[in-house]
């Protein structure tokens, strides 16, 4: 049986789909090691699955970092020439003990070391996205900054729009001088910008997201295969027995989340306060989930109708709401598709504004970006997502989403890559 190593760096969005990748090929036999920052080990561990500590190794809870991270329009390049770039090196060493030959290496976009490690040591490698905007294609152009004059200029002049998609590639150019003096010392040739075609295998593309999102254009990288999403949500436990009798005391209520990320931005405060209000003006009972820390959490005491928790298993939760109003980002974007409920989108940075725009087209969600969030634009929104037609919508797209099982086709794509090292060897 092959064996794979699987990489992944991120928020909890990013690790979740490699968990559940690993578990998946675990199941069907294979030896899988993920390669994952120091403080998720534990994670993948409690999933069942080995781990082992790759760099950079930072902290999720450095609220300041985060918000950096999240900046609308420079998170993106805060995040890979501040955070990732000047680790490479150290990725690189860290990743290259743990590799032997023969083994499959799958890379996350934010992994810049893969890429090089699978060059220099000849290994098969099969690189992976978990929304479209990690294309940035042409023909099927991704709302690349999330905001609300981005996306008005998307919608209404999309031929402009489209001669725009060149340019985010000519700015990604500078950002990545670490990887080509790594190449340059391990005596590899200088390579495509790792930003954008250099993240791709020349092997396998894992497409890890719904068809209804995108489907796969020409101008994609050779050998994408759309699986599908990879969903796994387990890594706090089970629901809160309290949360439980919430659930049970009432009718279903409006969820509120804004992942582990997002629940860093300044704006979380007004959100959580707004969405209160909101859920009171449209007769609806509220969850909050509003992660580890409690400076944006509302004064909700007395309140029999809204229930706080710092964090719930969005797949059990979802099922059981009216509506839910998320970031997202793209594992909470497909657990909520699945979930058959409406959903209102409050995209903060990265995917999740292209992914919010790509929901919209589904019928099944409405956007509302931090800066127009308030009590009154949410209510609004939440009573049209409460009405008969977007309900009927979600459940009609859930039904098919439920039939994508992402992590088996992902499983067999890889495994049909691993079988290439097989014949080569037999032959």
């Amino acid at each position: 049986m092959p064996s794979f190593v699987i990489t992944s760096f991120g928020s909890l969005g990013d690790l979740n789909p490699y968990i559940g990748l690993g578990r998946a090929l675990t199941a069907r036999g294979h030896d899988v090691v993920l390669a994952i920052p120091g403080q998720y080990v534990p994670y993948a561990e409690a999933a069942g699955l080995r781990a082992s500590p790759v760099r950079p190794d930072i902290d999720p809870g450095q609220r300041d970092v985060v918000r950096k991270v999240i900046h609308p329009l420079r998170g993106a390049e805060y995040l890979i020439r501040e955070l990732m770039m000047p680790n490479v090196e150290a990725s690189y060493e860290d990743l290259d003990a743990l590799v032997r030959d023969g083994d499959v290496l799958v890379s996350h976009p934010l992994t810049y070391a893969a890429p090089v490690l699978a060059e220099r040591r000849s290994l098969l490698w099969a690189s992976s996205v978990l929304a479209p905007l990690g294309f940035f294609s042409r023909a099927d152009p991704p709302l690349m900054m999330v905001h609300p004059l981005v996306a008005a200029l998307q919608r209404n002049l999309l031929a402009v729009y489209r001669q725009l998609i060149p340019l985010s590639r000519v700015v990604t150019r500078t950002w990545s001088p670490q990887v080509a003096a790594l190449r340059k010392r391990l005596g590899l040739p200088p390579g495509a910008d790792p930003v954008h075609g250099g993240q791709f295998s020349p092997y396998l593309n894992l497409a890890m997201f719904s068809p209804m999102l995108a489907a796969l254009q020409d101008d994609w990288p050779p050998h994408t295969v759309v699986t599908g999403a990879v969903t796994y949500d387990a890594v706090h436990g089970g629901m809160p027995r309290l949360l439980e009798e919430f659930l049970d005391a009432g009718p279903a209520p409006i969820v509120f989340t804004l992942g582990s990320t997002a629940v860093a931005s300044g704006h979380a405060p007004r959100f959580y306060q707004a969405s209160v209000d909101a859920a009171s003006d449209v007769g609806a009972r509220a969850v909050l989930l509003v992660g580890q820390h409690d400076s944006h959490v509302p004064d909700t005491r007395g309140r029999s109708d809204v229930f706080v928790a710092e964090w719930a298993p969005h797949t059990a939760l979802f099922e059981r709401a009216s509506v839910t109003v998320h970031s997202g980002g793209a594992g909470t974007l497909h657990t909520a598709l699945a979930s058959g409920k409406p959903m209102l989108i409050v995209p903060f940075a990265h995917d999740q504004g292209d992914n919010a725009v790509r929901t919209t087209g589904l019928g099944v969600a409405r956007v509302l970006f931090p800066t127009q969030y308030s009590r009154n634009a949410a209510a609004r929104q939440l009573g049209y997502l409460l009405s008969p037609e977007p309900r009927s919508r979600a459940a009609q797209v859930a039904e098919t989403i439920r039939t994508q099982d992402g992590a088996a086709r992902a499983c067999e794509a890889l495994e049909t890559l691993a079988h290439r090292r097989g014949t080569s060897n037999a032959a």
